[in-house]
């Protein structure tokens, strides 16, 4: 039987996923001391002027709310998810305003020698809101309008987190779709999602159009083969094209200057080599579409259009990247995608990747050893006692370390989702599944930056950063979940 809201029964609680928070909550402590360890002051941690004093303020903090959280009425959750939610979106709004800036982006309010972050507690009240809407009667994700809604949710922070410049934190709430896609949101916006990502991608690694070439000639080759009469002269003339496209730039130096023409005088040169494609894809495909039936010629508007927006999308990518963005910004994409590109800069935009692959690798196996870091202790990575805490782990702990960690976390997302598959109430499932992957997304992110898996973003390694921010508005995810399920039965 559960027990009531005023006699907090421990028993009442998972222990395990109780347990797991509270390692890691431990490791981060030791890490972020690790990080500022000196051999003079080894008690310096006693002091709010240290960080890891700072972090066991907030620890103390965190454990007062679990107590409270664990007392309080759990029905409040679904009750005032919607004022949650509002409220959260005004601090993000006043950090606009009001906030301080950090790092370029303006999403932290100054109060006192803290700083708070309300990105973190909007994380927390957007879980809320989308397990109270999509556990709301007459909700269908197969809908316009539920489905409106749903996407709303998630997406209003994201504008005000991208007003604040902050882009780590907006990119963390697309963590939603993977509650969306379980609560039945059709794969195909997923495949969509990643084709554009994907072609986005190859857009900025390579010449855009060298990749909208390639896209064409993907869609000529499908074209030509279910299509077209003719085909050998068609084939003929596609196989052509990929000496063309290859060729394409040193064949417009050689032939340019024979007809008087300066190559460096016309300008996005590079873009003339769709013109063939292009005509390709004219010649080929019109004369077989007119013939068609009227679905076959649907399919093939299909197939125009998709061709037109994956093409736009290349270039448009590149030009928004090199246009749009801050420079820190778009050195922070390019370090990511080129790293071995001459234009990175080893002491500057490349400057905290190098660093931290190089900590993480020399760790070895079994690591140097706590308080042992010779990169840890000399600051050769920047911000090391936040985003990347990871570093600390994998020089002073080695692989086994770095594996200790990621097994935790993979424990700790497993049992949260054996929690939410044992709910009666559906608010609580959805709760569940929204905390899960909002983690992992953390997680991944978080570890793959520090590795040069992912982009450096600036997100933290939750329970293990250096924040009060993140620490505080992860313990609040963990502890209303373990609050609604201490009452499972009762829904």
């Amino acid at each position: 039987m559960a027990s009531s809201d005023k006699q907090l029964n421990w028993s009442d609680y998972d222990r395990l996923t109780l347990t797991i928070y509270t390692s890691l909550v431990l490791i981060g402590w030791m890490m972020i001391y690790a990080v500022n360890y000196a051999a003079d002051d080894p008690l310096a941690f006693m002091s709010l002027d240290h960080p890891a004093g700072k972090q066991l303020m907030f620890m103390i903090v965190c454990t007062a709310l679990l107590f409270f959280l664990f007392l309080i009425d759990w029905t409040i959750w679904r009750t005032f998810a919607f004022f949650f939610y509002v409220v959260s979106l005004l601090l993000m709004v006043g950090t606009i305003f009001f906030g301080r800036e950090i790092n370029g982006a303006n999403a932290w309010y100054q109060i006192g020698g803290f700083s708070l972050q309300p990105a973190e507690l909007a994380k927390f009240a957007t879980c809320l809101m989308m397990a109270s809407y999509l556990s709301s009667p007459g909700v269908n994700l197969r809908e316009t309008r539920s489905l409106t809604i749903a996407m709303g949710i998630f997406l209003l922070p994201v504008g005000i987190i991208i007003l604040q410049q902050d882009t780590g934190s907006a990119l963390v709430f697309f963590s939603f779709l993977l509650v969306l896609y379980r609560e039945g949101l059709s794969p195909v916006w997923y495949i969509m999602g990643f084709s554009t990502a994907a072609v986005v991608i190859l857009g900025l690694v390579f010449d855009p159009a060298q990749v909208a070439s390639g896209l064409f000639l993907f869609v000529n080759y499908r074209l030509i083969d279910n299509f077209s009469e003719r085909r050998r002269l068609w084939w003929s003339l596609w196989v052509l094209l990929f000496p063309l496209t290859y060729w394409w730039m040193p064949l417009c130096a050689w032939l340019l200057p024979l007809m008087g023409i300066d190559p460096a005088g016309v300008e996005h040169l590079n873009y003339f080599v769709l013109i063939p494609h292009v005509l390709l894809f004219a010649a080929a495909f019109l004369p077989s579409y007119i013939r068609k039936n009227q679905l076959v010629q649907r399919r093939l508007q299909l197939t125009g259009l998709l061709l037109g927006l994956a093409c736009m999308l290349t270039v448009g990518a590149n030009l928004a990247v090199n246009t749009i963005l801050a420079p820190h910004q778009r050195s922070r994409i390019y370090v990511w995608l080129r790293p071995t590109d001459p234009s990175v800069d080893a002491r500057g935009s490349a400057y905290n990747l190098l660093h931290s692959k190089m900590a993480i690798g020399s760790g070895g196996f079994f690591g140097k050893g706590y308080l042992q870091g010779n990169m840890t202790k000399l600051k050769y990575v920047p911000e090391q006692s936040t985003d990347f805490i990871f570093c600390t782990v994998g020089e002073e702990q080695g692989f086994v370390g770095v594996l200790a960690i990621v097994a935790l976390f993979t424990l700790l997302l497993y049992r949260i989702t054996l929690l939410a598959e044992r709910q009666r109430s559906n608010f609580s499932k959805l709760y569940a599944y929204c905390v899960a992957g909002i983690l992992f997304v953390h997680v991944v992110v978080n570890i793959g930056m520090t590795m040069g898996l992912f982009p450096i973003i600036g997100i933290p390694l939750p329970f293990i950063s250096y924040g009060g921010s993140s620490l505080i508005g992860f313990t609040l995810m963990m502890g209303v979940l373990l609050k609604l399920d201490s009452h499972r039965n009762s829904a």
